[in-house]
């Protein structure tokens, strides 16, 4: 990818958004049939898919805990999902942002009701461009509240960053690799507690503040699509006649 002379002219990003902006969301609660619960997710070009299958029994039996129960996540990107087409199978970073994802979601999910049972949340990026990572965390809570799994709050997350010295929400791909910035975070929105904050990069003080708040404002954007999304799933449709 050739990098652009500018990523932020007059004031827009390259995509016609201004900083503190959103891409185009879509969340769609019960988008597959047999997982016990999934979601779809669109974030700008993201397409992210996530299926959720438990509580239930876990095996093998060697890894149950007897008090509490086990939340695993699996988060894999398809080859077709980025312009060259990705190796298939688990990668040192799919192996990462796997590890993140669980992070991200355990604070939420009250795992002491299932002692020795476990929870699977498999996350697959169908079309890449940027925050997958987040982009499946908002996926992977909307699946588990679809699946009834019983949870202190939704997580809704989203990336912001630094371009051409303008702290930005949303990064696109461009903007992730050739800005100077890329910070994840993801939260529960009632509370406003960080469940996930990394960083690539480095912000002052006073722009990490600014950049923080701006995460969380887009988090709570967020959380209202998931809610609306979870809604639109389990309205009770009147009776046509």
């Amino acid at each position: 990818m050739e990098k652009p002379e500018k990523l932020i002219v007059d004031g827009k990003r390259l995509d016609g958004r201004g900083p503190e902006e959103l891409r185009p969301l879509k969340i769609q609660a019960g988008a597959l049939k047999r997982a016990d619960g999934s979601a779809y997710v669109e974030l700008g070009a993201n397409k992210v898919l996530a299926a959720v299958y438990g509580p239930r029994e876990l095996h093998p039996r060697h890894m149950q805990q007897p008090d509490t129960a086990v939340l695993r996540c699996r988060y894999n990107m398809a080859p077709f999902s980025v312009e060259e087409r990705k190796r298939p199978g688990p990668d040192r970073r799919s192996v990462e942002i796997s590890k993140v994802i669980r992070e991200a979601l355990e604070p939420v999910v009250f795992t002491k009701l299932y002692p020795r049972s476990g929870i699977d949340v498999f996350v697959e990026v169908l079309q890449a461009d940027a925050g997958t990572r987040t982009a499946g965390i908002t996926a992977a809570a909307v699946a588990l509240a679809d699946a009834g799994v019983p949870m202190r709050d939704l997580v809704s997350a989203v990336a912001v960053g630094k371009v051409d010295d303008t702290i930005v929400l949303d990064l696109t791909k461009e903007e992730d690799q050739f800005g100077t910035t890329d910070m994840p975070v993801a939260m529960l929105p009632r509370k406003r507690v960080i469940t996930l904050l990394q960083m690539d990069g480095s912000f002052i003080e006073e722009e990490f503040e600014r950049a923080l708040a701006l995460a969380m404002k887009g988090c709570e954007q967020i959380y209202e699509a998931q809610k609306q999304a979870l809604k639109a799933r389990y309205s009770i449709k009147p009776e046509e006649g």
